[in-house]
């Protein structure tokens, strides 16, 4: 089994602002601006339309008539859907080459994270909580299905309920390798969901270090490249990881989408993911 940390929504690039997190713990990762999208004014979110809520945080620069790419798909509310919709997540180019090289494919895990803060309302708007720390947090989760080939002509099959992805509605438009990943129906078969939103945030989501820069990570101490006997993609060199009796810390890599680690059958990484996705998962709103 391979784990894919996968960086999504709104960065420094596409957006230019964080993601939020509610008082009561809300995640809500934002869809990056694209040509190959729907209106902002299109999609909802825990706290009912995103279109306010971004207008308010990117002070009026992106709104309700903004291009989104909603992608990763994990809400079946964020639209209106067809029958038989599943989360799913599209890839292309060299992030998509790499998911090839690493032999990425069903059973195989997504996590996604993103750059988050705490945001609150105050009175009819929303803001930044002042002092508020900048983080990389997970939001959500993937277990691959099913993957789709989508280069050239897409052929979805009977996949009806993909028309309106970007990766389909749009492939004359993608580049090379264009594939999307289709949910699995529970993961690891058990009567958990195969994706979805993580509900509420706690510091167990956060891969940031505390105190430390945002792409400073803490992640569990079975990942550790000396004790899994394996490394994360873009990560090999043992200078970026610090281990302890608890946790390893990690430097991150300054850009880049997919991170891959193959943990292959360990026990320990599987008991992670399902009590991450038990504690912290919401079955998919189809």
């Amino acid at each position: 089994m391979k784990i894919i940390f996968s960086r999504k929504g709104f960065d420094s690039q596409y957006g230019g602002v964080p993601s939020p997190i509610f008082d009561d713990g809300t995640l809500v990762s934002l869809p990056i601006p694209s040509r190959q999208g729907r209106p902002l004014g299109d999609i909802t979110g825990p706290v009912g339309s995103l279109a306010p809520l971004v207008a308010d945080l990117t002070a009026g620069r992106l709104g309700a008539h903004t291009l989104v790419h909603l992608d990763p798909d994990l809400r079946g509310d964020s639209v209106a859907r067809r029958a038989g919709w599943r989360p799913s997540f599209g890839q292309v180019a060299a992030a998509q080459s790499h998911l090839a090289r690493q032999g990425v494919g069903p059973g195989d895990v997504f996590l996604f994270f993103g750059w988050f803060r705490q945001a609150e309302r105050r009175g009819t708007h929303w803001r930044y909580v002042p002092g508020a720390p900048d983080i990389h947090s997970l939001f959500g989760w993937l277990q691959v299905g099913n993957v789709l080939s989508l280069f050239g002509t897409p052929q979805i099959g009977s996949h009806e309920w993909l028309h309106d992805h970007p990766h389909v509605a749009f492939a004359d438009q993608m580049g090379s390798g264009n594939a999307i990943y289709i949910a699995a129906e529970a993961l690891f078969k058990r009567r958990l969901p195969g994706a979805g939103c993580f509900v509420r945030w706690t510091p167990r989501l956060q891969l940031t270090a505390p105190g430390r820069s945002r792409s400073v990570w803490r992640l569990p101490a079975w990942m550790h490249p000396d004790v899994s006997q394996t490394a994360l993609s873009y990560h090999t060199d043992p200078r970026r990881w610090q281990l302890d009796e608890q946790s390893t810390l990690l430097q991150s890599v300054a850009k880049g989408q997919e991170f891959v680690i193959d943990v292959g059958t360990s026990a320990l990484a599987r008991r992670w993911l399902i009590q991450l996705i038990q504690q912290h998962g919401q079955e998919d709103m189809a």
